[in-house]
């Protein structure tokens, strides 16, 4: 695969993860850090979260984890996310000092992350959803790979609709005309 067609068809992941990790720089700045150590931190949290991000997209692709499903991208980002921290703190600090180090103690540290790693993923999750098939929706006229996953979410998303209009006329059927929950009559 040519690294530029990788790179497109992974676009959406990529972009989510860096943008993730600028934001996280962001608020070292909001919080008062100065604004090169903010730029650093910034970096080394895009650049590995970005490749990441491009990792659970081409998982996607290949049909190895599920459409829409939170539990896959909890587990992906459950071993992702800690790592790309411990190498955020390590590059920091080494870009910073000269030295590179670890946390004072590293496996509480991963332990932490992996507990944030839920929410990290939560939010990864459903912004890759939004911006994914739109994405390849664009690419799908040239690039097979991009044409077959945008038709599996178009027709998750039909399968979706479908399943919420039977739960509407269900509810419907069983409310009755009026609206209200229908009643049995007193015996």
């Amino acid at each position: 695969m040519r690294l530029y067609r990788l790179f497109l068809l992974t676009f959406p992941g990529l972009v989510v993860g860096f943008i993730a990790g600028v934001v996280a720089g962001g608020l070292a700045a909001f919080v008062g850090q100065p604004t090169g150590w903010a730029l650093v931190s910034a970096l080394t949290l895009a650049v590995p979260l970005g490749l990441l991000g491009g990792g659970y997209t081409m998982l996607l692709i290949n049909e190895k984890v599920r459409l829409g499903g939170f539990a896959p991208a909890a587990l992906y980002w459950l071993v992702a996310f800690p790592l790309a921290r411990m190498l955020h703190e390590v590059l920091t600090r080494f870009i910073l000092t000269g030295k590179p180090g670890l946390p004072p103690d590293p496996l509480g540290f991963l332990a932490y992350q992996g507990i944030v790693s839920a929410g990290f993923a939560i939010g990864f999750l459903w912004l890759h959803e939004r911006m994914a098939p739109r994405w390849w929706q664009r690419l799908a006229a040239h690039d097979e790979d991009a044409r077959r996953v945008y038709l599996r979410y178009a027709s998750h998303a039909q399968a979706m609709y479908e399943a919420k209009e039977r739960r509407k006329a269900a509810t419907s059927r069983y409310r009755g005309a009026s609206g209200k929950k229908a009643t049995t009559p007193a015996r």
